[in-house]
């Protein structure tokens, strides 16, 4: 079962601008997967699709197997959407607003969800002012309590954190954690890599309106994160035409002392073996040896530069 799969997701705009291009994508149940992609990527449409504030040109959606498009109120009670955009009536409190949007949902107020909401995102004390006194970092994480009021299956988290302070970032991130050890699928949009290689297992990446890959994240850091082994020597390097060809297919770089050589993902296990014994062979013994391993970050950068 997926908790969302799109199959063929495209959207062209009014003027012509096309967002996003046959887009298929399954996010499992029960994981935690980050969407990612440079500004304009196709992202935000997507997730204006999920909200129905946006209608597809062509495509299906499915939400825990059952089609969007035919049967979207029995989908929406299902998902929890945090919008990038804050926008709240401002004579409302927290309180009253997280009782509203339990009815919208077709849900009971329930009083201690709601309560146990107000006090994991640091509003309790906040609960009974007009949000229209609330600052922009506690707007943000009433979203968050917005989206979660009726307990969905899936939640979505379009830039959740973005305003919000580092420390209260993570204690965000740990209940987020917690509920996805509970089953709640999570759906997250982020620009932070780093937080999304810690958090996420798997990813996605998205660029002008394109899916470049899908998978475990992993499976990405291994299979597709590439390798620089540093080799450091007391005198400076320079490769002669022959020696050009010997080392062709690892890249060879110079930087004056030292000799860096790419050993990527599609190579074999022994691929670090051949090349120190190619450079001890040419050079002789390095004075230190060093390995580079891509991170989320450079996977992300290499892969959306390559399609521009």
């Amino acid at each position: 079962m997926y908790a969302l799969k799109t199959e063929q997701l495209s959207k062209v705009y009014a003027r012509g601008k096309q967002a996003l291009k046959s887009v298929s994508l399954e996010v499992p149940q029960g994981s935690f997967f980050a969407l990612l992609g440079p500004n304009g990527a196709g992202k935000s449409t997507m997730i204006n699709i999920l909200a129905d504030t946006v209608i597809p040109s062509s495509g299906v959606v499915q939400v825990l197997g059952r089609n969007m498009q035919i049967d979207p109120l029995w989908c929406k009670q299902r998902m929890g959407i945090v919008p990038q955009e804050v926008a709240f009536d401002p004579f409302f409190t927290p309180y009253e607003v997280l009782n509203i949007f339990s009815g919208l949902y077709g849900a009971r107020p329930d009083r201690v969800w709601i309560d146990t909401l107000l006090d994991r995102l640091e509003l309790a004390e906040h609960a009974h002012k007009n949000t229209r006194e609330l600052s922009g970092g506690m707007k943000r994480r009433l979203l968050v309590a917005q989206a979660l009021v009726h307990k969905p299956e899936l939640v979505v988290l379009d830039e959740p954190t973005a305003g919000v302070d580092v420390e209260l970032r993570k204690r965000l991130w740990d209940f987020m954690r917690e509920l996805n050890q509970a089953g709640t699928t999570i759906l997250l949009t982020t620009h932070y890599l780093e937080e999304a290689q810690e958090l996420c297992d798997h990813v996605a990446i998205l660029n002008e309106g394109e899916l470049l890959l899908s998978g475990r994240m992993d499976a990405l850091l291994r299979d597709v994160a590439g390798r620089s082994v540093w080799f450091e020597f007391a005198q400076p390097l320079q490769l002669s035409a022959t020696q050009q060809e010997v080392f062709a297919r690892f890249n060879p770089r110079i930087e004056g002392h030292r000799l860096i050589l790419a050993t990527t993902h599609h190579q074999q296990a022994s691929s670090f073996h051949d090349a120190y014994m190619l450079v001890h062979h040419h050079f002789g013994a390095p004075v230190d040896v060093s390995i580079d391993q891509e991170d989320l970050e450079d996977v992300f950068l290499r892969m959306t530069r390559k399609h521009q």
